[in-house]
């Protein structure tokens, strides 16, 4: 891994990211890692600073995650850098053979492993950009009607093979290793995104530009999923869908979006009791409480 090591630095950004944090790191004991904290209550900084001195430890103010990969980013100086969850940890192997995936596809802006639960099973991690469409078929749960269909399950890549190295649409940003002149010629992270949907953005925007996106199975890479956010954030998913359609979408797409969302949440919300129901309920309520431009404003 030697050379990978020296190509690449690694950026964590983290917020309350105890029990995972310790693991994550020491899956890049090797490499220049920059932890940038959001804020944490929990003793993470303390942790860090402890257990690996090495690490470079940047404190800031909790301005979404996209802020803090930008802050990361712009401390180091790498030809490649990862960008790690603070609740996934690499497996041996898994940093050079990103390397060597771009390496191999250098027209890549970014390079993604297979993810894994922490069971060993796959975690489908290969996404088609999201479309009014698309998200009716997640969020009416159409997708359910017929799995092998791709017209149903776009959204989640149906259909990919994650036994082979390919190019996809975009990638779970739970494990990326980015491309620094890519990150130089498209711009940061757009920070109006301040939890999920801004690598999906980045993604997008680089290959308007003529870049690519490839998902390697040679690299394998562990991801709790949710430890961070837990689900409480649910509505910052939505709004990143209403955000990356009114940026990237047709004409009057994330206004589509919002009333199709708003139904299918308030349909969710009857079904389900508990804290999930909650979530759904709170997040059909704020989509009936504008239209999408005077929402995302």
């Amino acid at each position: 891994m030697a050379d990978a090591d020296a190509r690449a630095a690694c950026v964590v950004v983290t917020y309350d990211a105890l029990p995972w944090i310790e693991q994550c790191l020491e899956s890049v004991a090797e490499v220049d890692t920059v932890v940038v904290d959001n804020g944490s209550g929990d003793g993470t900084v303390d942790v860090v600073r402890e257990r690996f001195p090495a690490v470079r430890v940047i404190e800031s103010e909790n301005r979404g995650l996209s802020a803090g990969w930008n802050t990361g980013i712009r401390a180091t100086a790498s030809e490649h850098v990862l960008l790690l969850n603070a609740d996934a940890w690499l497996l041996d192997g898994a940093l050079s053979a990103l390397v060597a995936a771009a390496d191999r596809h250098p027209r890549a802006a970014a390079i993604g492993p297979r993810l894994e639960n922490t069971d060993g099973t796959l975690q489908r991690s290969v996404r088609g950009y999201p479309t009014a469409w698309r998200l009716a078929t997640e969020y009416l749960y159409l997708r359910k009607l017929a799995p092998r269909s791709r017209a149903l399950n776009a959204f989640y890549g149906a259909g990919f093979d994650h036994a082979r190295e390919r190019e996809v649409e975009w990638l779970m940003g739970a494990c990326l290793l980015v491309r620094r002149a890519v990150f130089d010629e498209v711009g940061p992270f757009d920070e109006r995104y301040f939890l999920f949907s801004e690598e999906v953005d980045w993604m997008r925007r680089a290959a308007d530009r003529g870049w690519s996106v490839v998902f390697t199975p040679d690299a394998r890479c562990v991801h709790v999923g949710g430890a961070a956010h837990g689900g409480r954030h649910f509505r910052e998913n939505v709004g990143g869908h209403l955000r990356y359609l009114s940026l990237h979408g047709r004409p009057g797409e994330a206004e589509r979006a919002r009333r199709l969302l708003r139904a299918s949440l308030l349909v969710r919300g009857r079904l389900y009791r508990g804290e999930r129901g909650r979530l759904y309920r709170e997040a059909a309520a704020w989509l009936g409480s504008g239209d999408a431009e005077s929402l995302l404003a």
